[in-house]
This record gives C-alpha cells, sequence and structure tokens, in this order.
C-alpha cells in the first residue's frame, strides 16, 4: 500500500496536479505511513525527477512551478509532523539577489529546486546588502550563502560578499555559492567564491553536497 501511494504522490507532483498530491498525502498520514517516507519517496522523489527533467531541457520554468506549488500543498500537510519527528532538513541555506539587483524568478527557481532536495532555505529576497547575507547566515546558522546577479553591474557585490564573510571568520562553516545569467566560473575563481553553478538543479546538488561535506568535517 504504502510503495503505491508514494509512487502515486510523486507521479501527481510531477504532473503539477496540487489537488491530487495533497489528497494522496493526507491518506499516506491517515493510512500510517512513515512521515520520512512520505516527504523521501513521495514529494522530494517526485520534484528530483522535476528537476533532472528540468535541467535536460525536457521541461520548461512554468513546468517547474506547478510542480513546486504541488509540492508545497502536500508538504503544508507534512510541517507540524516533521517538527515533531526526528526528521531534519540536509542543511540550511540563506539565498538573495545581490544588492542593486531586483531580479528574482532565477532566485525562486534555485530556492524550490533546494527546498526539493530537502534543504531549508532562507529566502532575503532582492536588493541585498553584502551584510545581510552575514548577518542572516550567522543568526540562522546557514552552512551556505547564495547570491544571485541577472546584471554585469551587479556582479561585483558577489566579491563583496565573499569578501564579508572571510572578514567575519566564518568561511570554514559558510561557503558562498553564486550563479545568475552573467556569471561564470572565471569569474567565482577570481572573486574567491566557493562554487559557480549554470542552473537551478546543479545549484541544489551542489548545496546538498557542500552541507554534507561541512556536516562530516564539522
Amino acid at each position: 500500500m504504502s510503495l503505491t501511494i508514494l509512487q502515486e504522490i510523486s507521479a501527481q507532483l510531477q504532473r503539477g496536479n496540487a489537488r491530487a498530491v495533497r489528497e494522496l498525502v493526507q491518506q499516506a498520514i491517515d493510512a500510517g505511513v512513515p512521515v520520512e517516507c512520505i516527504l523521501n519517496d513521495g514529494l522530494l522523489g517526485g520534484m528530483s525527477v522535476v528537476g533532472e527533467r528540468f535541467k535536460r531541457t525536457e521541461i520548461f520554468v512554468p513546468e517547474v512551478l506547478v510542480a513546486a506549488r504541488a509540492m508545497n500543498q502536500g508538504a503544508a500537510l507534512l510541517k507540524p509532523l516533521l517538527a515533531s519527528s526526528d526528521v531534519k532538513s540536509c542543511g540550511k541555506v540563506c539565498i538573495g539577489t545581490v544588492r542593486g539587483d531586483l531580479h528574482d524568478i532565477g532566485k525562486n527557481l534555485v530556492k524550490m529546486m533546494m527546498e526539493g532536495k530537502g534543504l531549508e532555505v532562507v529566502d532575503l529576497g532582492t536588493d541585498v546588502e553584502p551584510e545581510t547575507y552575514v548577518r542572516a547566515a550567522v543568526e540562522q546558522d546557514c552552512r551556505i550563502i547564495c547570491c544571485s546577479a541577472l546584471l554585469t553591474t551587479t556582479m561585483s557585490v558577489m566579491a563583496e560578499v565573499v569578501a564579508k564573510v572571510r572578514q567575519a571568520g566564518i568561511h570554514d562553516r559558510v561557503k558562498v555559492m553564486i550563479g545568475g545569467a552573467p556569471v561564470t566560473e572565471t569569474f567565482c575563481a577570481q572573486i574567491g567564491a566557493d562554487r559557480y553553478t549554470p542552473d537551478a538543479t546543479t545549484a541544489a546538488d551542489a548545496a546538498v553536497e557542500i552541507c554534507r561535506t561541512l556536516a562530516e568535517t564539522g
């Protein structure tokens, strides 16, 4: 029973059928399926497939947004149960578009993909000051700062974020990821950021990897 319903949750999420996902998640809860199984095998399993299909350009942003909405419907039912169980996120990340840049579609997509991988994401919004990233990382105990920029004129702010992280003495436990249309691997190396990723799915995978590595070493 549990395997079938989890497969169905995954399938309906991939179709973006929010109502069906919500109903199936409730059925799974009522049937006594473990919360972590519903989350990992149903919701996150389905979102992982969506992420891979997006990476291969088999689907596009609208389909990802619809699937993410369906996932959020199911996750809303699980949240109170997750809080009272031993299920933990695989890491905590803060994300924002850098100072002077008000674009947020890419940021929001990365956020959804990261949440779809089981990461807890603190969304700082747009036009974020370098100091704000660092303060959020310290206060919220984040392992990664994710900086997004869509304009070549705002890319330089990412270098300020990297500098502030090092000045604060937290670089051993907080890593800086960057991305956005004008950003490149070369630019990442130039400013000393820890990771550049070209798309939302790769960003989510990289964030999980970084959080896992920090957990093992820290």
